[in-house]
């Protein structure tokens, strides 16, 4: 596979507190790539670092060759990378239309992209003029998705999308991630349910102390189950 997101030497710091440290990491193109670890371990924070919402104090991360340290927040949605942070951060009191639209804005997209995230998310058709905050915590999930999808983005990350969800809700969360990849977008994936990561997961990145400790395609982490006790700390 091709390299698509490469992270070198990464460093990262929350006032004197250094969370990153010379942290490694390769998305490669059409993979869904999971970052797994104990809470702490800098997940979270890679994915804001490559948002440019944490800034790095050393280290390069390139998207096909471009600095992405070197832009400023607002523009790396606009270099090919969307985030669907923990707790999906939608506009409660808009409509599911009007966050979708909100999301089509922010790249000038209009209606094909629109009816081709729709198309990803056919409960939203349905519920187009309902507010935001009265959807499913799942229903949530997909506007969110949809929302960042809008960018039409090379690039996914997505923070604990399954977290709180009914066994259906993940099911389907996890459908449309298998269907992004078949679609060429790449995803990392931070996740904490190990069965949902082996699902849908090309390779497993475990992140301790801020750096990248082992990475290893989901078919390895299935014959050595004993990995995640290793660094995760459940069987």
């Amino acid at each position: 596979m091709a390299e698509l997101v490469a992270i070198e030497g990464l460093d990262c710091f929350y006032g004197e507190v250094q969370v990153l440290h010379g942290l490694n990491l390769v998305l490669n193109k059409g993979e869904v790539l999971c970052l797994l670890g104990r809470n702490g371990a800098g997940k979270t924070t890679t994915l804001k670092a490559i948002m440019g919402l944490v800034p790095a104090a050393a280290g390069s991360i390139r998207l096909e060759g471009r600095e992405l340290t070197a832009l400023a927040a607002h523009e790396v949605p606009k270099a090919g990378v969307a985030y669907v942070p923990q707790g999906r951060r939608l506009f409660a009191e808009m409509t599911v239309a009007e966050n979708i639209e909100i999301g089509l804005m922010a790249r000038g997209r209009g209606a094909a992209t629109r009816e081709a995230v729709l198309e990803l998310f056919p409960r939203l058709r349905e519920r187009l003029r309902q507010r935001s905050g009265t959807l499913s915590g799942g229903e949530q999930q997909m506007l969110a998705m949809a929302r960042a999808l809008c960018l039409e983005p090379q690039v996914l990350l997505l923070d604990e999308p399954t977290e709180g969800l009914m066994p259906s809700m993940i099911d389907k969360i996890r459908e449309t991630v298998a269907k992004l990849r078949d679609l060429g977008v790449s995803t990392i994936l931070v996740e904490q349910r190990v069965e949902a990561v082996l699902a849908v997961a090309d390779r497993v990145a475990f992140i301790e102390n801020g750096r990248n400790r082992e990475t290893m395609t989901a078919e390895a982490l299935r014959a050595d189950p004993m990995a995640v006790k290793r660094y995760v700390g459940v069987g």
